[in-house]
C-alpha cells in the first residue's frame, strides 16, 4: 500500500503546505520552516503525516520534448521570461543531475553555476491565440511557480517552454506586493496566495484585488 506521503501533491521550497495556517509553528517537522500563520516547505518533496516534508530519492531526470516540467519564474522581459526548472515530469531536479547532465550534453539547459535546468517562454509560446498581443509581464512574475511543457532544446543552456494549453501556466504566485511594493509595514507574512479567478486573472483573498497572470487550470476542474 502506497504512504500517505507517496500520495500528497509535490511541494516546491517556499510553497506552503496543504492546509498550514494557525498553530503551524507547533507541527512544524522536517523540511519545513514557518512564516506568519503559514508552514513552508525547505525542498522539494512530499508533505508527510509527520507534518515535514520528505525529499523524493534522487535520480537522474533530463527534460526532453513533451515532458511537463514545474519551476519558478527568475526574469521576465518583454520578449521571454526565464523558468528555473525544479520538478520534470512529477520528479524533483536535483542539483547534482543538472550538473551531470551538462557533462554529458552542453544543451541539457542547466544554469551558469550548474544548480539546474533553465527553461524560457517565449512570447508566441505563452497561449494558442492572439499571440501578438501577449504581454509577459501580464502573464508572469518573478517568483510565480509555473507549469508548462518543453517544446524542445533552446540553445546551449536552456529549454524553450510552452504554457500554450488550458492546463499550463501559474499555479502559485503572490500578491505582487511580496515582490518589494509592499508598504515598509507590511511583510510577506501578511500576504496570502492569489487564487484563480480566470485564464488570465487571479485574485488577492485578502484585499480582493486582481492581478493578471497566465493561469494555469486548477486540477479537477
Amino acid at each position: 500500500m502506497a504512504s500517505s506521503s507517496s500520495l500528497a501533491p509535490l511541494v516546491l521550497p517556499g510553497q506552503p503546505l496543504p492546509s498550514s495556517s494557525g498553530s503551524s509553528a507547533a507541527r512544524a517537522g522536517a523540511g519545513t520552516y514557518v512564516r506568519g500563520a503559514h508552514m513552508l516547505s525547505s525542498l522539494v518533496g512530499r508533505p508527510d503525516a509527520r507534518g515535514g516534508v520528505t525529499g523524493r530519492p534522487s535520480r537522474f531526470v533530463v527534460p526532453s520534448p513533451s515532458s511537463i516540467v514545474l519551476g519558478r519564474i527568475t526574469r521576465v522581459t518583454p520578449r521571454q521570461a526565464t523558468l528555473s526548472i525544479t520538478v520534470v515530469d512529477g520528479l524533483p531536479v536535483a542539483a547534482g543531475d543538472a550538473s551531470a547532465a551538462g557533462e554529458a550534453n552542453r544543451a541539457a539547459g542547466e544554469d551558469p553555476a550548474g544548480a539546474d535546468f533553465t527553461g524560457v517562454i517565449r512570447q508566441q509560446d505563452v497561449r494558442m491565440t492572439e499571440k501578438d498581443k501577449v504581454r509577459l509581464g501580464d502573464c508572469f512574475r518573478p517568483g510565480d511557480i509555473v507549469r508548462a511543457s518543453v517544446i524542445s532544446l533552446g540553445d546551449a543552456r536552456s529549454y524553450y517552454l510552452s504554457t500554450a494549453a488550458n492546463n499550463l501556466g501559474v499555479i502559485y504566485a503572490l500578491p505582487s506586493l511580496a515582490l518589494g511594493e509592499a508598504a515598509p509595514e507590511m511583510g510577506t507574512e501578511a500576504l496570502a496566495p492569489l487564487e484563480p479567478v480566470s485564464w488570465n486573472e487571479m485574485r488577492d483573498p485578502r484585499s480582493g484585488k486582481t492581478e493578471k497572470r497566465k493561469v494555469a487550470r486548477p486540477e479537477g476542474i
